[in-house]
Protein backbone atom coordinates (compact mmCIF):
# COMPACT_ATOMS: atom_id res chain seq x y z
CA UNK A 1 0.00 0.00 0.00
CA UNK A 2 1.22 3.16 -1.05
CA UNK A 3 -1.72 5.37 1.05
CA UNK A 4 -0.44 8.47 1.96
CA UNK A 5 2.72 8.46 0.64
CA UNK A 6 5.10 11.62 0.18
CA UNK A 7 6.47 11.31 -3.24
CA UNK A 8 6.72 14.72 -4.67
CA UNK A 9 8.92 15.76 -7.61
CA UNK A 10 9.55 11.38 -7.94
CA UNK A 11 10.33 9.87 -11.28
CA UNK A 12 8.08 7.26 -11.95
CA UNK A 13 8.17 7.60 -15.87
CA UNK A 14 7.40 4.35 -17.47
CA UNK A 15 6.46 2.69 -14.26
CA UNK A 16 3.47 0.19 -13.89
CA UNK A 17 1.20 0.95 -11.08
CA UNK A 18 -2.16 -0.47 -11.77
CA UNK A 19 -4.46 -0.86 -8.92
CA UNK A 20 -2.36 0.57 -6.47
CA UNK A 21 -3.53 2.93 -3.36
CA UNK A 22 -2.08 6.37 -3.74
CA UNK A 23 -5.28 7.47 -2.59
CA UNK A 24 -4.11 10.83 -0.27
CA UNK A 25 -0.41 10.56 -1.69
CA UNK A 26 1.38 14.15 -2.43
CA UNK A 27 3.00 13.61 -5.88
CA UNK A 28 2.95 17.03 -6.96
CA UNK A 29 5.75 17.88 -9.41
CA UNK A 30 5.79 13.79 -9.76
CA UNK A 31 6.93 12.74 -13.54
CA UNK A 32 4.66 9.52 -14.16
CA UNK A 33 4.48 9.97 -17.87
CA UNK A 34 4.11 6.97 -20.22
CA UNK A 35 2.76 4.54 -16.86
CA UNK A 36 0.17 2.81 -16.27
CA UNK A 37 -2.16 3.82 -13.26
CA UNK A 38 -5.20 1.70 -14.62
CA UNK A 39 -7.74 1.22 -12.05
CA UNK A 40 -5.92 3.22 -9.28
CA UNK A 41 -6.49 4.78 -6.29
CA UNK A 42 -5.65 8.34 -6.44
CA UNK A 43 -8.56 9.61 -4.65
CA UNK A 44 -7.38 12.88 -2.84
CA UNK A 45 -3.55 12.85 -4.39
CA UNK A 46 -2.03 15.91 -4.70
CA UNK A 47 -1.31 16.06 -8.42
CA UNK A 48 -0.49 19.70 -8.66
CA UNK A 49 1.93 20.18 -11.54
CA UNK A 50 2.53 16.30 -11.64
CA UNK A 51 3.60 15.18 -15.15
CA UNK A 52 1.11 11.99 -16.65
CA UNK A 53 1.25 12.30 -20.35
CA UNK A 54 0.90 9.46 -22.39
CA UNK A 55 -0.06 7.77 -19.02
CA UNK A 56 -3.08 5.12 -18.48
CA UNK A 57 -5.21 5.82 -16.17
CA UNK A 58 -8.84 3.97 -17.44
CA UNK A 59 -10.67 3.45 -14.71
CA UNK A 60 -9.07 5.54 -12.00
CA UNK A 61 -10.16 6.83 -9.07
CA UNK A 62 -9.22 10.90 -9.43
CA UNK A 63 -11.93 12.27 -7.27
CA UNK A 64 -11.09 15.03 -4.93
CA UNK A 65 -7.47 14.78 -6.54
CA UNK A 66 -5.84 18.23 -6.86
CA UNK A 67 -4.58 18.39 -10.78
CA UNK A 68 -4.12 22.12 -11.28
CA UNK A 69 -1.19 22.52 -13.71
CA UNK A 70 -0.99 18.95 -14.69
CA UNK A 71 0.03 17.82 -17.81
CA UNK A 72 -2.24 14.90 -19.13
CA UNK A 73 -1.99 15.41 -22.64
CA UNK A 74 -2.58 12.40 -24.42
CA UNK A 75 -3.55 10.23 -21.42
CA UNK A 76 -6.53 7.89 -21.41
CA UNK A 77 -8.83 8.50 -18.99
CA UNK A 78 -11.31 6.41 -19.97
CA UNK A 79 -14.14 5.69 -17.46
CA UNK A 80 -11.96 7.97 -14.53
CA UNK A 81 -13.36 9.29 -11.78
CA UNK A 82 -12.23 12.77 -11.64
CA UNK A 83 -15.67 14.21 -9.42
CA UNK A 84 -14.76 17.24 -7.38
CA UNK A 85 -11.15 16.99 -9.09
CA UNK A 86 -9.19 20.68 -9.57
CA UNK A 87 -8.17 20.70 -12.87
CA UNK A 88 -7.57 24.23 -13.31
CA UNK A 89 -5.27 25.15 -15.91
CA UNK A 90 -4.55 21.36 -16.34
CA UNK A 91 -3.45 20.38 -19.97
CA UNK A 92 -5.25 17.52 -21.22
CA UNK A 93 -5.01 18.19 -25.27
CA UNK A 94 -5.62 15.16 -27.17
CA UNK A 95 -6.52 12.83 -24.01
CA UNK A 96 -9.24 10.25 -24.02
CA UNK A 97 -12.13 10.88 -21.40
CA UNK A 98 -14.81 8.88 -22.70
CA UNK A 99 -17.05 7.80 -19.82
CA UNK A 100 -14.97 10.05 -17.67
CA UNK A 101 -17.22 11.52 -14.55
CA UNK A 102 -16.55 14.93 -14.44
CA UNK A 103 -19.18 16.16 -12.06
CA UNK A 104 -18.20 19.02 -9.70
CA UNK A 105 -14.56 19.23 -11.19
CA UNK A 106 -12.82 22.51 -11.42
CA UNK A 107 -11.55 22.73 -15.30
CA UNK A 108 -11.29 26.72 -15.05
CA UNK A 109 -8.57 27.01 -17.50
CA UNK A 110 -7.83 23.94 -18.80
CA UNK A 111 -6.93 22.71 -22.24
CA UNK A 112 -9.40 20.12 -23.67
CA UNK A 113 -8.65 20.83 -27.16
CA UNK A 114 -8.85 17.15 -29.39
CA UNK A 115 -10.09 15.70 -26.52
CA UNK A 116 -12.76 12.97 -26.43
CA UNK A 117 -15.12 13.56 -24.15
CA UNK A 118 -17.97 10.72 -25.65
CA UNK A 119 -20.47 9.36 -22.57
CA UNK A 120 -17.96 11.87 -20.44
CA UNK A 121 -20.27 14.72 -18.22
CA UNK A 122 -18.39 18.02 -18.58
CA UNK A 123 -21.31 19.91 -18.43
CA UNK A 124 -21.70 19.28 -14.85
CA UNK A 125 -18.47 20.25 -13.97
CA UNK A 126 -18.18 22.94 -11.14
CA UNK A 127 -16.08 25.78 -13.38
CA UNK A 128 -15.23 25.90 -16.82
CA UNK A 129 -14.63 29.51 -17.17
CA UNK A 130 -11.96 29.57 -20.22
CA UNK A 131 -11.74 26.12 -20.28
CA UNK A 132 -10.86 25.66 -24.10
CA UNK A 133 -12.77 22.90 -25.68
CA UNK A 134 -11.69 23.29 -29.62
CA UNK A 135 -11.47 20.33 -31.53
CA UNK A 136 -13.16 18.39 -29.04
CA UNK A 137 -15.42 15.28 -29.77
CA UNK A 138 -18.48 13.66 -28.31
CA UNK A 139 -20.22 16.62 -27.07
CA UNK A 140 -24.14 16.67 -28.00
CA UNK A 141 -25.08 20.32 -28.89
CA UNK A 142 -26.93 20.88 -25.43
CA UNK A 143 -23.14 19.80 -23.94
CA UNK A 144 -21.95 22.59 -25.63
CA UNK A 145 -24.25 24.81 -25.34
CA UNK A 146 -24.32 23.88 -21.18
CA UNK A 147 -20.26 24.32 -21.53
CA UNK A 148 -20.71 27.70 -23.26
CA UNK A 149 -22.86 29.45 -20.31
CA UNK A 150 -20.48 28.31 -17.81
CA UNK A 151 -17.85 30.29 -19.97
CA UNK A 152 -15.87 27.48 -21.88
CA UNK A 153 -14.45 27.94 -24.87
CA UNK A 154 -16.33 25.73 -27.33
CA UNK A 155 -16.63 27.33 -31.03
CA UNK A 156 -14.86 24.85 -32.90
CA UNK A 157 -15.94 22.09 -30.87
CA UNK A 158 -18.00 18.57 -33.26
CA UNK A 159 -19.72 15.79 -32.32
Amino acid sequence: MTRDANLPKSNLANVNLSDDDFAGANLAGANLSRGKLKKTNLHGANLTAADLRHNDLTDADLGGAGLSGAQLDDALLTGASLAGADLHDAHLHAADLRGADLADANLAGADLSGTNLADANPEHAGSLAGANFRGSQGLSADQRDACADKWAVVDETRE
